[in-house]
């Protein structure tokens, strides 16, 4: 064991950029991934001798780990900076806020009824059927003539805003908002058949292609965030902003987890429910999606079969999707790519500018979703393509807030629903890594 080997290691791992500051946190990165490739190619190194060092292992391992951290903490600015915005009940963001509610509600708003309507629905919360006529007065501006929702379209924005910015699949899927139960739409699987013919010669009818139909059916989703009344009778806190935070959190992980994994009973499916093959698209039925096999159970294999697998992943992609596609996988499938190199030594993943971004694989962005499975025997752990084309989320418009003072005293609940669907739909879109042989 050499000298470097027993010396504890002083490296980025012990240091911790500004976590407020987006530059500096990109500059850790950076300096963070020179130190793990010379770690990392001392490591491949020796196991090309045939030997194995723990402390080396240690210290690779160490620094993936701190990569993966910087990592999550500059997507975490990220979201916060860009989730401060309109709504944050400032004095100075209430022209704006009004106008942007004006337009939401196709008809004019000033900034006087609209701080009104944000004064009424504070009374409403704290009150409920004690609110006097007046107030309830100054609500009826943000009221839905369709659906008599309670809660302002400023607040079912922040809701909406905070799940968009945060949900992995929001991110990358197709989303559309409808005014019916259901979406419908077309698959054109086949084509039709044309041919050469001469100046007089007959011209018999060609077959025409067919069309299939899907549909995606929306689902209710709800929270139940719940405060005593004694609370808000007394808190000057900010009752809109923690109902925005409470509901916009159980949403986005209750809609991570079925996006992916959703069974299709009572919420959307996901798109790890529908059947995978190693068949081509040519001949593969449609309704499956393809997978490739890694050629070992929970692992990329031996040198360099890892790099391989994931090259043929990506350019068994058709051009048309590649040019919008990304890769989606758990943090822990991210750290180990770091350690993949393709055949001519260049290491496969590198360092991205973009604060959403997990990093870049090459050259696509990688996306960081939790509810993807960990590495394990027969696991589908990577997931590349166009997942716009691939995976349908479907809103149904309107969140709304019914508040309840009775069922739990001495609690007062705000039941808040939305009506949310989501379904895969184009099955050449994206493909798989399966860990297994």
């Amino acid at each position: 064991m050499t000298m470097h080997q027993k010396a504890p290691f002083r490296g980025v791992a012990s240091v911790r950029a500004d976590a407020s500051d987006p530059a500096a946190l990109v500059g850790q990165i950076k300096v963070a991934f020179e130190e793990f490739k010379a770690a990392n190619d001392q490591r491949i190194k020796a196991l090309e001798t045939g030997k194995s060092d723990v402390v080396l292992d240690e210290k690779v391992d160490t620094i993936n780990a701190t990569i993966t951290d910087l990592q999550a903490q500059l997507a975490d600015v990220a979201a916060k900076a860009a989730s401060r915005g309109l709504g944050n009940g400032a004095s100075d963001d209430v022209a704006k806020a009004a106008a942007t509610f004006s337009k939401e509600r196709g008809a004019a708003v000033s900034a006087s009824d609209y701080q009104a309507y944000r004064d009424g629905l504070n009374v409403y919360m704290r009150r409920g059927g004690n609110t006097p006529a007046n107030v309830m007065a100054a609500m009826s501006v943000g009221s839905d003539p369709d659906g008599g929702y309670s809660v302002t379209p400023d607040t079912t924005g922040r809701i909406v805003k905070r799940i968009y910015e945060t949900s992995p699949m929001r991110q990358v899927a197709s989303v559309v908002s409808i005014g019916t139960d259901r979406l419908e739409g077309f698959n054109d699987l086949g084509e039709g058949t044309a041919g050469w013919v001469g100046e007089t010669a007959p011209r018999p009818a060609t077959s025409t292609a067919q069309l299939g139909k899907w549909e995606i059916p929306v689902h209710e989703m709800y929270a139940f965030p719940q405060a005593t009344q004694k609370l808000l009778d007394d808190s000057m806190f900010d009752i809109e902003g923690w109902l925005a935070e409470k509901t916009a959190d159980k949403f986005i992980r209750t809609e991570n987890a079925a996006f992916l994994n959703g069974d299709g009973v009572l919420k959307p499916r996901g798109l790890l429910t529908h059947p995978t093959a190693v068949t081509a698209d040519a001949t593969r039925a449609w309704g499956t999606f393809q997978h490739f096999l890694t050629g070992s159970d929970g692992s990329f294999g031996t040198v360099p079969n890892g790099s391989d697998k994931i090259i043929d992943l990506v350019y068994s992609v058709k051009a048309g999707y590649r040019a919008n596609a990304n890769f989606m996988m758990a943090r822990s499938t991210v750290g180990g790519i770091r350690k993949l190199k393709d055949g001519q030594g260049n290491y496969l993943w590198q360092p991205s500018l973009s604060a959403m971004s997990g990093g870049l694989i090459l050259g696509f962005n990688v996306v960081e979703a939790e509810d993807m499975p960990a590495i394990a025997a027969d696991s589908l752990s990577i997931a590349f393509g166009d997942f716009r084309e691939a995976y349908q989320i479907v809103d149904r418009i309107g969140i709304r807030v019914l508040r309840d003072a009775l069922t739990n005293k001495p609690y007062v609940g705000f039941y808040t629903t939305k009506r949310v669907g989501g379904d895969a739909i184009n099955f050449e879109a994206v493909k798989f890594l399966k860990f297994g042989d």
